[in-house]
């Protein structure tokens, strides 16, 4: 049989890295793609087998999106599963922030969606898969969230409209809202991670807002994402899994 094939946008970090890792292991071939190099090829190189493709991409940048979908096009013709799970994250006020920096947020994750969906859906397969990672922010507020916020909601209503759309060439789109998960995004400018903090603890641990009292784990959301793609999600598209511990479900 042909081995499949996924591409993973944000593949050198975190809960991206976790699934390229996941799709290697499971024998598919990886081609993932990150703005950063020196991570892009440490994550690379710590792919299950062989033949899987590593390239550099800054999703705002257009020129380097249409020579990643030439690559893809030229050297492996098409793909199954295209799964984005590019973020970024700073806290900023909604009003009083420089807009363009505010802005970025926005730029990189909401449209470098929707262009890389643009680039890319057309060299997806019949029957593939699209999975885009969002949040629970989709539907949360957090101070200084606005823009991080904003952008995961309105890609979890653009992949409602992608599975209406590809629903002729069979081609499934749905979101995976992840909560608290333990990636380098947990880590703050002064290296302090917010999940090792008193402030965590008190809030979600000990007074029982976090009902699995943990952070989840990069390789916990990779499961979910592994499922989507497979057989047994043949029926579920336009759909939002959250992965969040219990934490949307209490006060």
């Amino acid at each position: 049989m042909e081995q499949k094939k996924v591409v993973v946008l944000g593949g050198s970090s975190g809960i991206g890295k976790a699934i390229a890792e996941r799709f290697s292991r499971e024998r598919w071939k990886v081609i993932i793609a990150s703005s950063d190099r020196a991570k892009l090829d440490a994550a690379h190189a710590g792919l299950t087998g062989s033949g899987h493709e590593a390239m550099q991409l800054d999703i705002r940048d257009e020129r380097q999106l249409l020579e990643f979908v030439s690559h893809v096009r030229q050297h492996h013709r098409d793909f199954d599963v295209l799964i984005n799970s590019i973020g970024i994250s700073e806290s900023m006020p909604a009003l009083s922030h420089n807009f363009s920096e505010w802005d970025d947020t926005l730029q990189v994750m909401l449209y470098g969606t929707v262009r890389s969906c643009r680039a890319l859906v057309p060299l997806i397969k019949n029957g593939g898969r699209i999975i885009h990672i969002t949040s629970i922010h989709d539907r949360r507020v957090e101070n200084g969230s606005s823009a991080y916020g904003m952008a995961k909601a309105a890609i979890t209503q653009f992949t409602r409209s992608l599975a209406l759309e590809l629903a002729p060439e069979n081609i499934l789109a749905n979101t995976i809202a992840p909560g608290f998960i333990d990636t380098p995004m947990s880590v703050d400018c002064n290296g302090q991670n917010e999940l090792e903090t008193e402030w965590f603890y008190d809030n979600y641990v000990k007074y029982n807002h976090l009902p699995l009292k943990r952070p989840g784990q990069p390789e916990e959301v990779a499961g979910v994402a592994w499922f989507l793609a497979g057989p047994d999600a043949s029926y579920i598209t336009g759909s939002v899994l959250t992965v969040d511990g219990g934490l949307t479900i209490t006060f």
